[in-house]
């Protein structure tokens, strides 16, 4: 079967001036994106065999997850459509319902065992089955619907991951109920229950223990208790879907600011090649009347993401969404990933249920945040700075509170004395989703090649003083989280000082050799201004420490150019998006540099980074302050370089600027005063 090229309806610029998309664009999306899975189906549907790599769970699980996430899209479909689609689509399905759940057919799906990929897929089919039940599950022959619930039963005595994980059991049990088979209300009150102990307040869960911030409070830790609560209805949800409507209006107050102008979400955390799961939660609120959000807006903010991928190579020429974040990107993936897992992406066509007539698909399209203004957000919850520029579009996330790290050992301080740099280091992941100090809209962090290896791009970097070094340089981490000599440091766990007003700050202990138990220490405080972020370090490490600090990357079909200067570089794409970064006190009077990268980057196989370096740190507690520029085009590093200073005091640096002047308080627990 030969999928023909996705074909769209003419724009609508009186009704959606912003991106041109009304639902009609949206069904002819979730039509071409489900025709083109057919040819890779097995004989009786039960399993999409997607081209591609195994994912860590096998081929079996693979298949079984292109069925479930591709059912979960066909569903909304089907429910949205009042089953006015086309019978091939259901019978599709129908089809693979039978084989999936029968021993002998040759496409079994895999049971549901401790922590495995299929526990994942029984709640997208749970979910899915619900939303369809009337076209559907009540259609389905007594011995299939029996064998469904038995494949659903295995939950029954197994253990999830203890994150999000936990609410998949949640839906799927209270599907069990809806359809009148025996289920496990224990099993229901205690992932609900587990999800408590994560939220932290404004509208935000951590995923799991840790400091674990990222998209997954949008596609899952909202959605999952909300989609359960509209299963179990007012008469079973025990009060919870109040709290879960009031916490998704609070998130969705801020969510549209995680977005640019064209469409694009910041690109950060894992899994982020569900991409455009990440407007769920918008059709969410709508669909459970709970948004702040204006019904044109909820629209926009959706409808700009699905058109900023589908412009953009996803779905491919095959109608495939391939794993990566425009085309095909392996390093922007994980371990768990398979060839259908980008099917998540499904999420983000939860719209479908409401309405023909829904406000959210016949008023306006209102415009985003960054559209009508320049804005400063501070989420204090996650410890991000969201940073959105009018001009541009762009919006910035700095990053002084998500780490993914383990959590602290329950006996380590992190007060004056503090934890040795070593045990803050040990078992931490060196994650560049997680672990940059920025994040951005228009740009995505290195993560393939000597450019990711060596952390580069937005990465401030400790080298071993010269005495301590004797290995080859460039060698990754050695015993004990300490780098080996010439290796640059990380940035393990963060620990969030403050998120307000303009401003973040944090801290984090790194091992360096020379540096003993303790380990150097790196103070950030960082202010937006303009289209630049003020940045200081307040650095405490042996003398001879060498230094370097590392810009946005910027990434292209073709090679950015590279422009450096005495105390300032600058990349710049053919477009005209420009990375830059100015030194503003104690850095090296000839530090600019730009570093290249070569299919390093989800954005594109050319990629560059500007660089400083401080040659030698004095000893003691130092404070380095630069400018970190992101824009499509009138930045100025020289001219900034040539007039921007800074006076350090005691507690604080202040900085000023052409345009105004800023103070940063440098007041970390256990960082030590100095110059």
């Amino acid at each position: 079967m030969t999928v023909p090229p996705l074909s769209l309806p003419p724009a609508d610029r009186v009704r959606s001036p912003y991106t041109g998309w009304t639902r009609a664009h949206w069904e002819s999306l979730a039509d071409h994106l489900l025709d083109a899975l057919v040819p890779y189906a097995t004989p009786g549907w039960a399993r999409y065999q997607l081209p591609g790599p195994a994912s860590s769970s096998g081929v079996a699980s693979d298949g079984l997850e292109g069925f479930a996430r591709s059912f979960l899209l066909a569903s909304f479909r089907i429910a949205g459509a009042r089953g006015a689609v086309d019978p091939a689509l259901i019978e599709r399905y129908a089809a693979g319902f039978a084989a999936g759940t029968d021993p002998a057919s040759g496409e079994a799906w895999p049971p549901l065992a401790d922590r495995s990929q299929p526990m994942v897929e029984a709640a997208s089919i749970a979910i899915g089955l619900w939303e369809s039940r009337r076209w559907l599950w009540d259609l389905l022959a007594d011995g299939v619907r029996e064998r469904v619930v038995a494949w659903l039963s295995g939950f029954a005595g197994r253990h999830t991951w203890d994150n999000n994980w936990r609410l998949f059991p949640v839906v799927a049990e209270e599907f069990l109920a809806s359809v009148g088979a025996p289920y496990r209300q224990r099993a229901i009150d205690d992932g609900l229950d587990r999800v408590e102990d994560w939220y932290v307040g404004d509208g935000w869960y951590r995923d799991g223990d840790g400091r674990n911030f990222d998209y997954y409070n949008a596609w899952a830790l909202h959605l999952y208790p909300l989609l359960w609560s509209r299963m179990a209805g007012p008469g079973r949800d025990g009060g919870r879907g109040a709290v879960y409507r009031a916490r998704l209006r609070r998130f969705l107050a801020d969510h549209p600011r995680f977005f640019g102008a064209d469409g694009a979400p910041v690109h950060q955390g894992r899994s982020l090649t569900y991409r455009y799961a990440a407007v769920a939660p918008a059709w969410l609120g709508e669909l459970m009347a709970c948004t702040p959000l204006a019904p044109g807006g909820t629209r926009r903010l959706a409808s700009g993401a699905v058109r900023h991928f589908t412009l953009r190579g996803a779905p491919d020429a095959r109608g495939l969404l391939p794993l990566g974040w425009y085309g095909t990107y392996p390093p922007a993936t994980q371990a768990y990933s398979g060839p259908a897992s980008p099917y998540w992406a499904s999420k983000a066509f939860l719209g479908l249920l409401l309405p023909r007539e829904h406000p959210a698909w016949t008023w306006t399209e209102r415009p985003l945040p960054v559209e009508e203004s320049d804005f400063r957000t501070a989420l204090p919850a996650p410890g991000w700075l969201l940073h959105g520029t009018r001009r541009d579009g762009i919006v910035r996330l700095l990053n002084h509170g998500s780490d993914h790290q383990p959590p602290a050992p329950a006996d380590a301080s992190p007060g004056a004395a503090g934890a040795s740099a070593a045990d803050e280091a040990a078992g931490s992941r060196d994650d560049p989703h997680y672990a940059k100090f920025g994040y951005a809209t228009a740009t995505a962090p290195e993560t393939a090649g000597h450019t990711a290896d060596d952390r580069v791009d937005q990465h401030v970097a400790l080298f071993a003083p010269a005495a301590h070094r004797g290995g080859a340089p460039g060698a990754d981490a050695g015993r004990g989280g300490a780098p080996e000599p010439g290796a640059p440091s990380r940035r393990s766990r963060v620990h969030p000082v403050r998120c307000a007003a303009g401003m973040a700050a944090s801290w984090h202990a790194v091992p360096l050799a020379g540096a003993g138990a303790r380990g150097a220490r790196v103070e950030t405080v960082s202010a937006p201004h303009g289209p630049w972020e003020i940045r200081a370090h307040r650095i405490d490490a042996p003398a001879g420490t060498v230094v370097r600090e590392g810009g946005y990357a910027v990434a292209d079909d073709l090679p950015p150019t590279g422009e450096t200067g005495p105390g300032w570089a600058l990349a710049r794409t053919a477009d005209g998006l420009t990375s830059a970064l100015v030194a503003v006190l104690h850095w090296d009077e000839d530090a600019g540099e730009v570093v290249r990268g070569a299919h390093s980057n989800a954005y594109g196989p050319h990629s560059a980074t500007p660089v400083l370096w401080l040659g030698a740190h004095p000893g003691g507690s130092h404070v380095l302050v630069s400018l970190v520029g992101l824009a499509r085009g009138g930045l100025d590093p020289a001219a900034l370089r040539a007039t921007a200073r800074a006076h350090v005091t005691p507690h604080s640096v202040r900085v000023w600027l052409p345009t105004g002047s800023r103070e940063l308080p440098l007041d970390a627990p256990g960082a030590h005063a100095g110059p």
